[in-house]
């Protein structure tokens, strides 16, 4: 029996090329592409949905994974601009539906490997910062990846670094902090989804980078998501836990 999957987003070019890979493989019915004029409830309930991939913007993803929830699909969030207590709001939930889910900030396995060995450099380095790169048509800064990076490396780092004395001759000139790291958000044209996290120490500097090239990066991800949110009694917040 093939999965039941809607895709919402559709219209966006990874919603169009996550249901053109979806449609591909044998394992799945894309039942649903949906627009923001869907009702995403009715639409799950009248379909018979088992997976909603999400790939819609941060206004609406709350929202989005809420009615998902609700209707007792499985959720695969791949929208960036939850919050790190939204998540867990929404993990919550699942659990007391023993509903399985993922919300991934990046789908790339590449991506997941730069985060993965970020937070092990983050047990000899302290001094950090992430620079992000999207194309100007994301509207959400910083990006789903560089915020999970920053959680993963200040779950791990030994220290945080002591604040110096600056002054920014232009408000905002040394980026946002989160987790007490600095990040610096890009956007423009020509770009895809691109990452730098640069730790500093004396002497040296450590880089770790992933560049996405093509959106084609993302969809083995998805697949996988969509299969494996099947076998989960459980909301869990990236990709990595699923490899």
């Amino acid at each position: 029996m093939s999965i039941r999957v809607i895709v919402n987003g559709a219209k966006g070019k990874m919603g169009q090329l996550a249901i053109k890979n979806l449609t591909n493989d044998p394992s799945f019915e894309v039942v649903g592409q949906l627009g923001k004029e869907a009702s995403l409830f009715d639409e799950i309930k009248k379909t018979h949905a088992q997976v909603v991939v999400d790939l819609t913007n941060a206004e609406v993803v709350l929202k989005n994974t809420q009615a998902i929830i609700k209707a007792g699909a499985h959720p695969v969030i791949g929208t960036s601009g939850l919050l790190k207590e939204q998540v867990a709001d929404l993990q919550k939930q699942c659990q007391s539906l023993k509903l399985g889910g993922v919300i991934a900030p990046n789908f790339s396995v590449g991506a997941v490997l730069m985060m993965k060995y970020a937070a092990e450099a983050a047990h000899y380095f302290s001094d950090v910062e992430i620079i992000e790169m999207h194309h100007d048509g994301k509207l959400d800064s910083p990006s789903g990846t560089a915020v999970r990076s920053a959680e993963l490396i200040a779950a791990t780092r030994q220290a945080v670094p002591k604040e110096k004395a600056m002054r920014e001759v232009v408000k905002g000139a040394r980026g946002a902090h989160y987790q007490n790291i600095p990040i610096h958000a890009i956007r423009l044209p020509g770009l895809v989804a691109h990452q730098q996290i640069i730790f500093g120490g004396l002497g040296e500097t450590l880089t770790f980078k992933h560049d996405s090239i093509d959106r084609q990066c993302f969809m083995s991800g998805i697949l996988l998501a969509c299969r494996k949110v099947m076998t989960l009694d459980k909301l869990v917040y990236g990709l990595e836990h699923l490899l």
